[in-house]
């Protein structure tokens, strides 16, 4: 492995802390900060008064409490920290709306800059989301591509980010990267898809040949660490996401394959359901009621995502490990385990255990404490 530039550790340095991690209580921002801490880095997370903490600290992570709609809060927070990762979101709230987005992803970004300004710290990786190309109007859509976003999160993800890179142009040590789709080990997002799968319930909606860009979390987190250590990043702006996109239909086919039932076969028309879910969340928001079904669920039946994840291998070193196959058999034994999903887990083939072995070593190889790849000779 090569030498990243941050190979001070912040004892040596003078900073108390390496990493400061917003989010850490989420699916990605919890991976990147266990990943930190098991990696042997000295880990701070910002988490908010009311959040559980307890599996951060078992990590060893220092915590502080705080919100990032609070200059002060952020601005306490990152005084002493090294690097800083910002992976902050309301996306789990469809009631947010735009006001509680830009909250989160432009004042907070804003104060961010400022408080790391203050206080010199080394590098920010401020991730985004893919989801600022929404319905990509290039397949493969690159970091070049049209902007497109297509509801608030993605709207202000996007305003949030042009602050950022406009702070970057004019010399700030920053880093801006943009996830695919993410899931895995931890996340319960994509639960439902196992369950109605696994019922028999499952209906893609429309055609199904609409693509999908997955990213493992492991391959998540790699992409994060990289941003945040590679000696090239700062400057930059990444797309990281698996090694292989998949039609919707081919991604439902491999969920049923590794909760044991046949592939899915019905499938009901798209216009009724995107209806119904405008009306949904007509009737939910002003009540406070997270809407069962609202619009930016049917564009996962509907936007094409499908992204060229060239730069970031090119110029970082980042080359995904884990399959959207090998992925979601991973995902779906880890829902067997926790009681996600109802029955026994279906006996594994010796080359599925296989497969299952190797997620297992991406997972092991992104707690090492220099991902930074060798520089080619």
């Amino acid at each position: 492995m090569g030498n990243g530039a941050d190979a001070l550790s912040a004892e040596t340095s003078g900073f108390e802390v390496d990493a400061l991690v917003y989010g850490a209580t989420g699916f990605a921002g919890g991976a990147l900060a266990e990943a930190l801490a098991k990696s042997g880095q000295r880990v701070r997370a910002m988490v908010r008064p009311t959040s559980d903490a307890s599996r951060l600290e078992s990590w060893g992570i220092e915590v502080v409490r705080g919100d990032l709609v609070s200059a002060e809060d952020v601005d306490a927070s990152i005084r002493g920290a090294r690097l800083v990762y910002n992976l902050a979101s309301p996306f789990r709230d469809a009631n947010a709306g735009y006001n509680g987005n830009y909250d989160v992803h432009v004042n907070g970004t804003n104060y961010i800059l400022d408080s790391s300004r203050k206080h010199d710290v080394e590098r920010v990786v401020n991730c985004t989301t893919a989801g600022v190309h929404g319905h990509n109007l290039e397949i493969p859509c690159n970091e070049d591509s049209p902007f497109n976003p297509g509801d608030e999160y993605q709207v202000t993800k996007l305003e949030g980010e042009e602050i950022f890179r406009a702070a970057m142009a004019d010399g700030f040590p920053g880093v801006v990267v943009r996830p695919a789709s993410m899931y895995g080990i931890g996340d319960l997002r994509m639960l439902k898809m196992y369950r109605l799968i696994q019922t028999g319930k499952w209906r893609m909606v429309g055609s199904g040949k609409v693509w999908n860009h997955p990213c493992y979390v492991d391959d998540l987190t790699l992409g994060f660490r990289l941003c945040g250590e590679h000696p090239d990043a700062v400057g930059g702006t990444y797309i990281t996401g698996g090694p292989d996109p998949i039609y919707l239909n081919d991604y439902a086919d491999l969920v049923a394959d590794a909760v044991g039932v046949p592939r899915p076969t019905k499938r009901v028309p798209l216009a009724p359901v995107l209806a119904a879910s405008h009306v949904c969340q007509a009737i939910c928001k002003p009540l406070g009621i997270d809407p069962p079904l609202h619009p930016r669920r049917v564009h996962f039946f509907t936007h094409d995502r499908n992204f060229d994840i060239g730069r970031a291998t090119r110029e970082i070193g980042f080359v995904p490990q884990v399959t959207t196959a090998q992925g979601v058999l991973a995902t779906a034994d880890w829902y067997f385990d926790e009681g996600h999903l109802e029955g026994e887990k279906p006996e594994r083939t010796p080359e599925q255990l296989a497969e299952l072995a190797h997620v297992a070593a991406a997972h092991e190889a992104v707690l090492a404490p220099d991902i930074v790849p060798a520089p080619s000779p």
